[in-house]
């Protein structure tokens, strides 16, 4: 445990491809200015990764031990940074020999046209059990939107899981709303307190 409430882990095999994979793809260093307006020294992109083909394998596979261990049935969360993690998780699922996990996708506002809602693909069912997911955590709050509108069709919300936490907040705000947060990596294992990266990652 890395907190309470929060779990970093990953596959043992993958855990330091995975690491050496976001930091040559997924890292900018430099000065970025982010979506909440503060300033950081590098920017992650982990669709450089989750859309790669050895990236998809590596973070399904990482996802999908999650997955089982907690019993999911279904994993979704916001787009876009959750659709490339959710499909390689319901790829994976249905090729290991378990139950089948399927994917959804949770939208910033309900559609217009058509048959409207938020979520995409099959819905989450009444007490379902479900992993809410995306590429980062930053402070939460696309994370707890997402939880809202999973909670909206009954489904019960087991664990929101990450790739990267970049360990500025976004933990104690799912911690706070009662959830449980699984990491793949915190940022401080892939950067050291400089903002540059490990020689030695994961």
């Amino acid at each position: 445990m890395a907190g309470d409430g929060v779990t970093t882990a990953g596959p043992a095999g993958g855990r330091g491809a995975l690491a050496r994979l976001l930091l040559q793809r997924a890292f900018r260093f430099g000065d970025f200015t982010l979506s909440s307006g503060a300033h950081s020294s590098y920017y992650f992109d982990g669709r450089q990764v989750t859309l790669s083909a050895a990236g998809a394998q590596l973070v399904g596979e990482a996802m999908l031990a999650f997955a089982r261990a907690d019993g999911v049935t279904a994993i979704g969360g916001p787009t876009l940074g959750a659709d490339p993690i959710a499909t390689a998780v319901a790829l994976l699922s249905a090729m290991d020999g378990g139950d089948p996990i399927d994917a959804f996708l949770v939208r910033p506002a309900a559609k217009g046209h058509g048959l409207g809602g938020v979520i995409a693909g099959p819905r989450p069912a009444p007490g379902q059990p479900i992993a809410v997911v995306d590429d980062a955590l930053t402070t939460g709050r696309s994370l707890l939107e997402a939880v809202d509108r999973v909670r909206e069709t009954g489904a019960r919300v087991v664990a929101v899981y990450v790739l990267v936490d970049r360990e500025e907040g976004g933990a104690a705000r799912l911690a706070a709303a009662g959830l449980t947060l699984r990491r793949v990596f915190a940022r401080s294992e892939l950067l050291d307190p400089s903002g540059r990266p490990r020689a030695d990652p994961g």
